[in-house]
């Protein structure tokens, strides 16, 4: 299961990464840059903290088929997907739910302690982005004051807490992911936001 999320994630990230692309008018080539970083950059540096080398996805071509039939897929149907601005939020959050399941259980895999392995997964789901979004000349999600990393923990910390009980690990990895994506959802819709310390500075 562990691996079909990880696809899944891939999948994901590849769309919304060439749904930023497509907002930032780029060629074919960097198209597929830009869904290739996106999908693997923070399972990259994941592989890298903990030692898995060479990386999952250099040892695995699934994934680099993923993302390429993810890319074609999003580029054919482009004028379907293209003008709608939730479609790359939709996509981003489904994958940052999926990832940082995926971070968690790499971490555990290694013996590292659940706070760790949260860290682990927050990477493993943020960095993608983060990336991308330098390439694309944006300010990172995970910087700016939106629930994004937070979401992410919030899922890592329920993933830890229902292995206390008697559940099942495939509900375990539900639960959890539908905590992080939900958490992201709720958040843009009511415009939940983490403090903002600038203006509490400037009222001072």
């Amino acid at each position: 299961m562990l691996y079909t999320i990880d696809i899944l994630g891939t999948i994901a990230f590849a769309i919304s990464g060439v749904l930023v692309a497509f907002d930032k008018k780029m060629d074919l080539f960097g198209v597929l840059i830009i869904a290739f970083v996106t999908a693997v950059g923070g399972g990259t540096l994941r592989d890298l903290l903990i030692g898995n080398t060479p990386v999952s996805w250099m040892q695995d071509m699934n994934y680099t088929y993923a993302i390429l039939g993810s890319a074609i897929f999003a580029i054919v149907v482009r004028n379907k997907i293209n003008y709608l601005r939730t479609s790359l939020f939709l996509f981003d959050t489904i994958g940052i739910g999926l990832y940082t399941l995926v971070g968690i259980e790499k971490g555990l895999s290694a013996d590292l302690h659940p706070i760790i392995c949260i860290a682990l997964g927050t990477i493993t789901a943020s960095f993608g982005g983060v990336i991308r979004d330098i390439l694309c000349n944006e300010i990172p999600v995970i910087f700016r004051k939106e629930i994004y990393a937070t979401a992410c923990i919030l899922g890592g910390v329920v993933y830890f807490v229902l292995h206390e009980f008697p559940i099942k690990d495939d509900f375990v990895f539900i639960i959890a992911g539908l905590v992080v994506i939900t958490t992201r959802l709720l958040a843009v819709k009511f415009k939940i936001a983490l403090p903002n310390i600038y203006r509490n500075a400037d009222k001072s």
